[in-house]
């Protein structure tokens, strides 16, 4: 049975069912039965602590424990809280997507189910929201983790990807972030692509920062996590890398390895004709050096840098019909002065 609030005393700031709230906790759940008794304690003080009015949407994973049993008994007693279920296990990117889409705040919190991350940090995340930041990401600097399994990998992906997007933050695994709204409406979540939304909102203008948070060894079940996340994670940054910087221009992406590709073949094919040259018209057979080899190479290059190209077009083709069939545009609008009763963007 769902635990009541402890400590009835506090005051009730929370949203009701029908209330719009002014910040939603987004919680992935998967397998945590042993977790959750301890994260309503928690949520129960965190939200009834914080001015504004919340909500907790938790998403179950398709758990195959008693955790949806557990969410739905403590939402039969938190008119704040909220459960989506999902049919089958899509991963912790599909449940945060989904938790975005079922909340209602413009401020969005999100935080793993275990209690690694501490609910008391989530006041001090909206307090730097308030001066100004459009995200701000949890920072756990003294991470109680394995050492090989989880904080080796965790630090060279953050370095990895700090050094490809330009967007240099310490931790990007960490599930304890706060946006508003308005950063994560333009994209879509897929794979293992929640870690990389300060990347997505730094380059559509955001300003995003970080500040350290609690971190707390698992109190409870096991990590759903090893070592072949990391694989995921590296797949995912070279497709954000292409989506920041060639979504609308992939002939760019795919032209420039083309033109070396086929500047590669051109010279492969001017060495092998001058080798042609001295061995046959000027009669200098001892110079005549793997003939064969050289024009396989230049017939090789030529044709994969040719292919790279058209690849670059077709995919300018797609982007154009992706775009205009959906009526999406190729950039997005801060601010707008003077225009009032005038189509939005």
């Amino acid at each position: 049975m769902a635990r009541v609030p402890s400590d009835p005393s506090l005051p009730a700031r929370s949203a009701s069912a029908d209330a719009i709230p002014a910040v939603s906790l987004v919680i992935p759940v998967y397998n945590e039965e042993e977790s959750l008794p301890a994260l309503f304690d928690a949520l129960d003080h965190a939200i009834t602590a914080l001015p504004q009015p919340v909500e907790a949407v938790l998403v179950d994973d398709g758990s195959r424990d008693r955790s949806f049993a557990q969410l739905r008994e403590a939402a039969a007693v938190r008119p704040w809280l909220r459960v989506v279920r999902f049919r089958r296990n899509f991963g912790q990117t599909a449940a945060i997507a989904a938790g975005i889409d079922h909340s209602r705040a413009p401020i969005i919190v999100a935080l793993d189910a275990d209690l690694q991350n501490d609910p008391k940090d989530i006041p001090l995340l909206l307090k730097r929201l308030d001066e100004g930041f459009d995200v701000v990401s949890g920072w756990r600097r003294d991470r109680k983790d394995k050492a090989v399994t989880r904080r080796l990998p965790s630090v060279i992906a953050n370095w990895l990807i700090g050094r490809v997007s330009g967007v240099r933050i310490h931790d990007y695994g960490c599930t304890l972030k706060a946006y508003r709204r308005w950063v994560l409406e333009p994209y879509g979540l897929y794979g293992e692509m929640h870690r990389f939304i300060p990347v997505y909102a730094s380059w559509a203008g955001a300003r995003v920062t970080e500040m350290e948070v609690t971190h707390h060894p698992r109190r409870a079940g096991v990590s759903k996590y090893g070592l072949g996340r990391v694989f995921k994670v590296l797949l995912d940054l070279l497709t954000v890398t292409f989506l920041g910087g060639y979504s609308t221009k992939p002939i760019y992406f795919f032209g420039k390895p083309a033109l070396a590709l086929c500047t590669g073949g051109l010279l492969s094919a001017f060495v092998w004709l001058a080798q042609f040259v001295k061995g046959h018209v000027l009669d200098r057979p001892g110079e005549w050096v793997q003939p064969v080899t050289l024009l396989l190479l230049a017939v090789f290059l030529f044709s994969i840098g040719v292919q790279l190209l058209l690849m670059g077009l077709l995919g300018e083709i797609l982007i154009r019909t992706y775009h205009e069939s959906q009526g999406k545009k190729t950039y997005l609008v801060g601010d707008k002065v003077n225009f009032t009763g005038a189509p939005q963007a």
